[in-house]
């Protein structure tokens, strides 16, 4: 009301202003944790519009949504309790929320389940654990996440899965279940470096290369380095992948291999065993470059994740690892207002070049 009316309460500044306060009006709002006796302030004008609740209502629907925006910021069910109690001056029950959050469950499986787009040029795949209860014993389970690009240059996550541990034979069920969903290619699929992860994909989608993600190719190497040499190695290793080409890259890889084969002769072996999967994102220009080397993109989305999950110790059963997964997957994807690639529609028309014919002609019409 303040705010409203510009001026505190029995402030001499509302002399003569044109509008003043005129008392409350009481009421009861009923909802499903109960009924909450209400004061609302009015003014003289009657042109106070209260905003949580609103004149004449008389039932609070917004509980429920007010329950599971701060389940989806992590905050544990005692947290909720005294949160909602704090601000509206009501117990809720631990019930109350399990059974709000619970609803949440149908919502998943009809997203996890929805028709996805026949092409998406760039797709990002990655796991994440936390610790779940299973059988009376806390487990470490792997989260599958799929991050799609879409034709309008947009990220989207397509769906995540749960598994006891990440390996290339779920990863399987994964693309396969997203071909069963409605996708028909994938231009480039940037993933990590798990052995039979690009041949996964390539048995369901023989056409798409895989990027492997070149941040992980260095810390891997890395790990075979002192820590006095481990910059000066990096270094080297960045002219390889930096390189203005293919051919560049490959003699650079030559150079390397000339200085440190001696003393750490299993990084540049690594580092030919993958070549053809390091070597897609040379087919690009810089801009393009920066979204397909790396599997950033993901990571970035499960370092929020960890974040929101930070304060659970582990998850009682996977049901409550999806919900608050999914919770969350939809806050952070709200901010996804921005396009991968700024300048879209020059990397639209590089895919057409580079996969002709496999990018449907009706997106190239309506971005150009």
């Amino acid at each position: 009301m303040t705010e409203h009316v510009g001026y505190d309460k029995h402030d001499a500044a509302g002399n003569n202003s044109g509008n003043s306060r005129n008392g409350k009006s009481a009421k009861t709002i009923k909802g499903t944790f109960g009924e909450l006796a209400l004061e609302t302030p009015r003014d003289r004008n009657g042109t106070f519009e209260p905003q949580i609740i609103e004149k004449h209502q008389t039932r609070f629907t917004g509980f429920d949504a007010n329950i599971l925006s701060l389940y989806s910021r992590g905050l544990s069910t005692r947290e909720i309790q005294q949160h909602l109690e704090e601000i509206y001056g009501v117990e809720v029950t631990a019930g109350l929320i399990s059974s709000v959050t619970d609803e949440v469950l149908d919502e998943v499986k009809r997203w996890q389940n929805r028709q996805l787009d026949p092409v998406y040029p760039i797709m990002y795949l990655d796991a994440i654990q936390f610790k779940v209860r299973d059988n009376g014993h806390v487990r470490n389970k792997a989260i599958y996440l799929a991050i799609g690009v879409t034709i309008e240059g947009y990220k989207e996550v397509l769906g995540l899965w749960i598994a006891q541990t990440e390996g290339a034979k779920f990863w399987l069920q994964v693309v396969t279940e997203l071909k069963n969903r409605g996708i028909t290619d994938i231009f480039i699929a940037c993933v990590d470096g798990l052995k039979g992860f690009p041949e996964a994909i390539e048995s369901v989608f023989p056409q798409t290369e895989v990027q492997l993600c070149i941040v992980h190719l260095v810390r891997h190497s890395l790990k075979f380095v002192g820590y006095k040499q481990r910059q000066e190695v990096a270094r080297a290793l960045k002219t390889i992948y930096t390189a203005a080409s293919e051919a560049a890259a490959a003699e650079r890889l030559e150079e390397f291999a000339a200085k440190w084969d001696s003393k750490f002769p299993l990084i540049a072996k690594a580092w030919r065993a993958n070549w053809p999967r390091v070597i897609p994102f040379f087919a690009h220009p810089p801009e393009i470059r920066k979204v397909i080397y790396t599997t950033n993109a993901i990571e970035s989305l499960n370092m929020s994740l960890r974040k929101i999950s930070k304060t659970r110790g582990s998850f009682p059963n996977d049901d409550a690892l999806l919900r608050l997964l999914f919770l969350a997957l939809r806050n952070i994807a709200k901010k996804w207002t921005r396009k991968t690639v700024t300048d879209w529609q020059s990397a639209l028309n590089r895919f057409a070049i580079l996969y002709e014919d496999r990018l449907p002609l009706a997106s190239l019409g309506e971005h150009s």
